[in-house]
């Protein structure tokens, strides 16, 4: 048999020569460099990559580049792209964020990545995606995960974790991405679809504002038992303001970086009409007549919120909604009711309108511009019994009339010139003026209603401190806010507006201002529907919010409860205007939902931070409530995070691990210097941040329209073995066409 081993290449060579004639030599070359692409290429374990040296003249796309010891020469710096898919189902939406970390380099790295999520979104899953493994993450009390990161990261794991910094604003870190290498971080989150009217939106945040941190207002004192009666205060009113501060690149002189896809499968549960991107170019493509896959067309840079809207096909949105699941022996529902839109009744009592315009820096350029255009439509829709008076804030504050004023054409002309004539700059201090807006001067105004419109970004970080102003001085007054920008802080629009009994408006762009503003107006010239409450017929429901708030025109009752049994009804009732209105819903109709449970927790939590900022319970009883259900509901809060950690260790000993801060993208249409100055921020330059040529010559400044990035593809392993695949496939049509030729030239002699 050894003999026959040996024998038989001196045999195969010449058959094949005489099979192929001259082109065996080609063709059997050609063989063999596939067969070994593909062997490489299919090797997917601890494969690294070394690091490319590059100069900044060749980078084509948004990268950064560190220095390295050859002179000239550099190496890339950790990139992220971003993949979202949801999936739409009646009332609620499921999400799926894959983030992509490559690290270029030859270094082990740690990847810190701060984004924001919708600030009603409920996260409950982490997975992490090294090479061909996959982990999942686990749900735990925020120290104790970051304990267990820590842990993993110093051992050489591949480590991931989620934090909450605010309800819509969270923290990725990725330890030890190899040289090399790519590594996944998948989170899911549930959250509700919203509805005014007759339309129906869903909002992806896709960029974090850079956010103003202002210097002490009011100091709190901490005493701790066995210090013998000496305590501690605490100055700083954003005590986190370092994980809230995220790098951020000039749009002048860099190309935008992390580029995102983004596909919505939309299932309305109803015939669907319009459909609307109202940020970004899309494909809409149809799939039935309630069914819709909408795709972004990208990729494009994280620097505006997607938003999506779409409108019933008959025009009239339903205006009742019941939905249930069923999880771990419990029942969830979430109900919708709409209420009629009734005329305002004839007596309507005259308002006091007072109008708070945000001239800070991070307004600078087309928020600006949107800001001053809705605020002079709101002066125009005045009435001569209305009442009113300016406010405008940057790091300081002008009222523009000692009180309120009649609305006469004199006074509205006096305030149409002084907003003409604002320009952005300065700080974001929001406290201030919510003070100075709420503050009633005499009781002649008691017989008149009191609203507060109040226009701004919302680029703070001291949220807290401006939710503490409203509900210790709200007194009879209603907030509304009205989000400006690409980027708004929606988590402090929408809690502010609810602690406010107010309503939320968001305009993305200029050609929005009218209608939106409009929309605002009818609201605020509609009766209110008052008094609202719910009752749930067979007993033993946790609903939530306890309390309903007060709606407007086009606002529906949106209630989720844990019930004891599917069975009985739903009553809702309440006043519009001086009218009676009820509704009664049979709970056994209920259709069958997603994530109602998720939903249900998330709003529980709301309201353990709700009643703590009205002083309805304390701290200790808030964060118990949170823990509680953050644990059983395995939810991310500001309390617990999801940790995923690879049980392998994977970085040498003695191989160094860096940290590195992934930069984010200046929001569209906002003026880096009104920002930050005219100089660049001294971190930029302690981080070693080489700003690329080619970066350099051909980045647009801050652009309102999306620009499209370089795509980053989401590999299936930590290798480039898909290139290797593809280059052996080619090698091997390169060989069949040889052999093709061969047989050609040979006459096709068997």
């Amino acid at each position: 048999m050894s003999s026959m081993t040996r024998r038989a290449p001196a045999g195969l060579w010449p058959a094949f020569q005489s099979r192929f004639g001259h082109a065996a030599p080609l063709l059997l070359l050609s063989l063999l460099l596939a067969v070994l692409t593909l062997a490489v290429g299919g090797h997917t374990a601890r494969a690294e990559v070394g690091p490319a040296l590059v100069t900044p003249g060749e980078m084509q796309s948004g990268a950064l580049l560190f220095r390295t010891n050859e002179k000239g020469r550099y190496i890339e710096a950790p990139r992220l792209g971003t993949d979202i898919d949801l999936t739409v189902s009646g009332p609620t939406a499921r999400a799926h964020v894959t983030q992509v970390f490559q690290n270029p380099t030859d270094q082990w790295v740690e990847a810190v990545y701060v984004y924001p999520l919708p600030e009603d979104g409920a996260v409950d899953t982490l997975k992490m995606v090294v090479g061909d493994r996959v982990i999942t993450g686990d749900i735990a009390a925020r120290e104790e995960a970051r304990r267990t990161y820590e842990v993993a990261k110093q051992a050489g794991q591949t480590a991931g974790l989620v934090e909450e910094e605010r309800p819509n604003l969270f923290t990725t870190s990725v330890a030890n991405v190899g040289p090399g290498e790519t590594v996944l971080i998948q989170i899911e989150y549930q959250e509700t679809v919203r509805q005014s009217g007759a339309r129906f939106s869903l909002r992806v945040p896709l960029v974090v504002a850079p956010r103003y941190n202002p210097a002490a207002v009011k100091q709190s004192v901490d005493f701790q038992p066995g210090q013998g009666g000496w305590g501690q205060t605490t100055t700083d009113p954003v005590p986190d303001r370092d994980r809230i501060t995220p790098p951020v690149l000039d749009p002048r002189g860099n190309a935008p970086v992390n580029p995102v896809t983004l596909t919505v499968k939309l299932q309305a549960g109803f015939p669907l009409g319009e459909v609307v991107s109202a940020n970004h170019a899309v494909d809409i493509e149809t799939q039935g007549p309630d069914s819709r896959v909408v795709t972004m067309k990208g990729p494009v840079p994280a620097n505006r919120d997607f938003e999506l809207s779409w409108t019933p096909a008959a025009g009239v949105a339903p205006s009742v909604g019941l939905f249930r699941e069923r999880v771990a022996g419990d029942d969830y529902v979430l109900a919708f009711v709409t209420p009629p839109a009734l005329a305002q009744a004839e007596d309507k009592r005259p308002r006091d309108v007072v109008f708070v315009i945000d001239n800070s820096g991070s307004m600078g350029g087309a928020s600006m511009d949107q800001a001053k255009s809705s605020l002079l439509y709101a002066l125009g829709r005045l009435s001569p019994t209305d009442r009113f008076n300016v406010v405008r804030f940057d790091d300081t504050l002008d009222v523009l009339f000692p009180d309120v004023v009649p609305a006469d054409a004199e006074h509205v002309g006096r305030a149409r010139s002084f907003v003409s004539g604002l320009e952005a700059s300065g700080g974001t201090d929001m406290v201030p003026a919510m003070q100075a807006a709420l503050t009633e001067h005499g009781d002649d105004g008691r017989a008149r209603l009191r609203q507060v419109v109040f226009l701004t970004d919302g680029a703070i970080g001291n949220e807290q401190q401006l939710f503490d102003t409203i509900a210790g001085m709200r007194g009879r007054s209603r907030v509304f806010m009205v989000g400006i920008g690409s980027a708004p802080n929606t988590f402090l629009m929408s809690r502010a507006a609810e602690l406010g009994r107010g309503s939320f408006t968001q305009i993305g762009a200029p050609e929005q201002v009218e209608e939106r503003m409009r929309t605002l107006f009818e609201k605020l010239e509609s009766p209110v529907v008052t008094n609202l409450s719910a009752r749930f017929s067979a007993g033993g429901a946790d609903a939530t919010p306890e309390t309903l708030p007060d709606l407007y025109r086009g606002e529906p009752v949106v209630l989720a409860a844990r019930l004891a049994a599917l069975s009985g009804t739903i009553e809702v009732k309440g006043m519009i205007g001086d009218r009676p209105w009820i509704v009664t819903l049979p709970v056994a109709q209920a259709a069958k939902g997603e994530g109602l449970s998720k939903l249900w927790a998330r709003r529980k939590i709301a309201d353990a931070e709700v009643a703590q900022t009205l002083g309805q319970i304390d701290a200790e009883q808030a964060d118990q409530r949170i823990l509680s259900l953050a644990l059983q509901h395995h939810l991310v809060t500001r309390l617990t995070s999801l940790v995923a950690v690879d049980k392998t260790p994977r970085r040498p000993d003695g191989a160094v691990l860096s940290r590195n801060d992934i930069p984010l993208n200046l929001p569209a249409g906002w003026d880096f210097d009104k920002v930050f100055g005219a100089k660049p921020k001294p971190e930029f330059r302690q981080a070693g941040l080489l700003l690329p040529a080619a970066a350099r010559a051909n980045a647009p400044a801050a652009a309102d329209k999306p620009q499209p990035v370089e795509d980053v593809v989401l590999p299936q392993t930590a290798t480039d073995a898909e290139l290797r695949i593809i280059a052996g496939l080619l090698l091997l049509l390169a060989g069949l066409t040889v052999f093709g030729f061969g047989r050609r030239s040979t006459g096709g002699r068997a």
